[in-house]
C-alpha cells in the first residue's frame, strides 16, 4: 500500500496499535484522528508484518528523506544483518536473556525478531524518534509483543536499567551522526563517562561512539550483545575508544567486517561492521574477519583467531583482518624516498579562496595569490600530468610581515583583512593558532600530488604546472634529488598499483590515506624505475 504522507504513516500505525495508552505526549501529536483506514487495508498490513516483512518501517524510509533520516543517523538494517546476529545471540554460551535492549530501535527490525527468539524476555526499545516508536510499538501490537515492551522515546544516553535477575541482551544498529551534529553538552557526558572508566574520548567521536560508552555505563558482568555499525572507528583515533572498550570492560569476542562493495544498507554509502562482546567475560582471543556480502556472515562464530596481545598492539584494527604482508625482495617503502605531507588548511576556503567571483580576485597583489588544488576532481581530471594551472582557482598567502609592502599592496591588502574579519576568519581554530592569523602557509609545489579520500584508489598526478595544495590532496617531496625518468617511473608504478586496500574505510564507504600510510606502500628500488617510466 502506497501512503501519501508521514501523518497517513501515523494513523495508520495508530489504528493497527488499537489503543493510545502509554503513548509519550510526542506520539500522540502525530496522530490525526480524521485519518481512516478501512479494515480490508489493516488486514492487508498485519498479513505483511506476521509474515515476517516491514511495512511499516519500508513505508518510512520511502517517505522521510535521505537528507532527513540522516540528520538522526537513521539507516534501517537489512534483514540479513539483523538474522545473521540474532542467529549468533541464540547461539552464546549461558542462560538465555532475560531482557533485550536495543539502542536505536526504528521500527523493530532487530527487536521483533529478538522477540520471537526469546519468548520469555523483557524487551527495551530505545527509539529518539516519536513516528518511528509509534510503528514499533504497531508491529509490536501486530505481533502480540506489547505485554513485555517498554518504549523510551528518548536519548539512549539518558536511558535508565533496572536491576534484574539474568542477563541482558544489547543487540542493534546505534545511529551513526557525525561529531559535527553533536551538542557539546553530549560531548562533555562521552569526556567524563569515558574518564570515569579510564578511557580517552576525543570531542569527534560519532554518535555510535557514544552509543557504546552508554552500553559500556549500563552493562553488567553477564550480560552479552553485538553491534552494527559503520566500520571507521576500526582505524581512526576517536575510534580508539571503542578499540580499548572492546578489550576491556566490554569484553569483545569478535569483529566482522563487510567489504564496502557489497553497500550493505539499502540507499545509504555507508560501510559495516559487527561487533560481538560478552561483558566481563572476554574470551581468550579474539576473532576477526571480512566477508564480501551479506550472505557470508552467518555464523559470526567464525574468523581468525588474533591474540589480545596483537590486538592490543595494533594501532588499526583493519591490519588484523587484512595482516600486512612482509616486505616483498627487491622493494623499498615510498616513505624512503618520499615524506609525505597533507595540504594546508585554511580555515575558512570562503574568505582565502579565490575565484572570479571573490569580491578581492581584482585588487589583491598577484604575487599573494597562489594557484592551487582546492578540489580532488581538478587533479582527477588533469590526468597523469597536471600541465596548465590556470584554470585554478587562487589561495591568498600573505607574508607574516607586512611591513615590506608598498603603499598601493598594503591598502589593498588592509581591505582585504577588514573584509576577512567580517567574516570571522581571524576567529578560526586554523587562523588562532598561526603566528600571523592572515598567513595560510601554503607549502612549496611537490612534483607529485596525490587525492587521498574517495570512493576509489587515491589518483596521483605529476605536478608539471607548479601548484600548490590545500588539504583535499597531499604532497609528494624527494627526499633526495630525482630526475624526471625516476619521478616518471614512481608515478607510473603508483597509479598502476595502488588500491583502496591500505587505507582506511569510513562511513559513506570512502576510503582516506593518511601520510604515513601513503609513506608505507611499496614500490621498487630506485634503480628499478627508470626501466618502468620507459615501459
Amino acid at each position: 500500500m502506497t501512503l501519501p504522507d508521514e501523518p497517513h504513516l501515523a494513523a495508520l500505525a495508530a489504528q493497527l496499535l488499537g489503543s493510545r495508552r502509554g503513548l509519550t505526549a510526542a506520539e500522540r501529536a502525530l496522530i490525526n484522528p480524521d485519518l481512516i483506514f478501512t479494515e480490508q487495508h489493516l488486514n492487508a498490513v498485519r498479513a505483511e508484518i506476521v509474515a515476517g516483512d516491514d511495512p511499516l518501517g519500508t513505508a518510512f524510509l520511502n517517505l522521510r528523506s535521505a537528507e532527513a533520516r540522516r540528520a538522526r543517523g537513521a539507516v534501517y538494517t537489512p534483514t540479513g544483518i539483523v538474522d545473521a546476529m540474532l542467529e549468533w545471540a541464540l547461539g552464546e554460551p549461558g542462560a538465555a536473556p532475560a531482557r533485550v535492549v536495543d539502542p536505536g530501535t526504528g521500527s523493530g527490525r532487530f527487536l521483533l525478531n529478538a522477540a520471537r527468539c526469546f519468548p520469555f524476555a523483557q524487551l527495551i526499545a530505545v527509539e529518539i524518534d516519536p513516528l518511528a516508536g509509534l510503528l514499533l510499538r504497531a508491529n509490536a501490537a501486530v505481533l502480540g509483543f506489547s505485554d513485555r515492551l517498554r518504549v523510551h522515546v528518548g536519548d539512549y544516553r539518558t536511558l535508565k536499567l533496572a536491576p534484574i535477575t539474568g542477563r541482558t541482551l544489547f543487540i542493534g544498529n546505534p545511529p551513526y551522526v557525525r561529531h559535527h551534529d553533536i551538542s557539546d553538552a553530549a560531548k562533555a557526558w562521552f569526556g567524563k563517562t569515558a574518564e570515569k572508566f579510564g578511557f580517552k574520548a576525543s570531542k569527534l567521536a560519532g554518535l555510535h561512539v557514544h552509543f557504546f560508552m552508554r552500553t559500556r555505563e549500563l552493562a553488567q558482568p553477564g550480560d552479552f550483545g553485538a553491534f552494527i555499525t559503520s566500520s571507521e572507528w576500526i582505524d581512526v583515533n576517536y575510534g580508539s575508544t571503542v578499540r580499548a572498550m572492546l578489550a576491556d570492560g566490554l569484553g569483545g569476542t569478535a569483529l566482522h567486517v563487510i567489504d564496502p562493495s557489497a553497500h550493505p544498507f539499502d540507499g545509504a554509502m555507508t560501510t559495516g561492521a559487527i561487533a560481538c562482546f560478552r561483558v566481563g567475560n572476554r574470551p581468550e582471543t579474539f576473532r576477526v574477519r571480512q566477508v564480501a556480502s551479506i550472505e557470508q556472515l552467518s555464523p559470526l562464530g567464525q574468523g581468525t583467531a588474533v591474540t589480545w596481545e596483537a590486538v592490543q598492539g595494533a594501532g588499526r584494527w583493519s591490519t588484523l583482518i587484512r595482516p600486512t604482508q612482509s616486505r616483498p625482495e627487491g622493494v623499498i617503502e615510498l616513505g624512503e624516498l618520499f615524506r609525505v605531507h597533507r595540504g594546508q588548511v585554511t580555515g575558512k576556503n570562503a574568505v582565502w579562496i579565490v575565484g572570479p567571483d571573490h569580491p578581492f580576485a581584482a585588487s589583491l597583489p598577484v604575487r599573494f595569490l597562489f594557484a592551487t588544488i582546492t578540489k580532488a576532481r581538478e587533479l582527477i581530471a588533469a590526468g597523469t600530468v597536471l600541465r596548465n594551472a590556470g584554470q585554478l582557482k587562487r589561495v591568498v598567502d600573505l607574508p607574516i610581515d607586512l611591513s615590506d609592502l608598498d603603499r598601493s599592496e598594503r591598502r589593498a591588502v588592509n581591505a582585504f583583512l577588514a573584509w576577512a574579519r567580517e567574516h570571522d576568519a581571524h576567529e578560526s581554530f586554523i587562523a588562532t593558532h598561526r603566528r600571523a592569523w592572515w598567513t595560510v602557509g601554503l607549502r612549496e609545489p611537490p612534483p607529485i600530488l596525490v587525492t587521498y579520500m574517495a570512493r576509489r584508489a587515491p589518483t596521483f598526478v605529476l605536478n608539471s604546472a607548479g601548484a600548490r595544495y590545500i588539504n583535499i590532496a597531499h604532497g609528494l617531496y624527494p627526499r633526495q634529488p630525482m630526475n624526471q625518468r625516476q619521478l616518471d617511473g614512481v608515478l607510473r608504478y603508483l597509479r598502476q598499483t595502488v588500491s583502496t586496500d591500505g587505507g582506511r574505510t569510513y562511513a559513506g564507504g570512502l576510503v582516506k590515506y593518511e601520510p604515513r600510510e601513503l609513506e608505507r606502500l611499496y614500490i621498487p628500488d630506485l634503480n628499478l624505475l627508470s626501466d618502468i617510466s620507459a615501459r
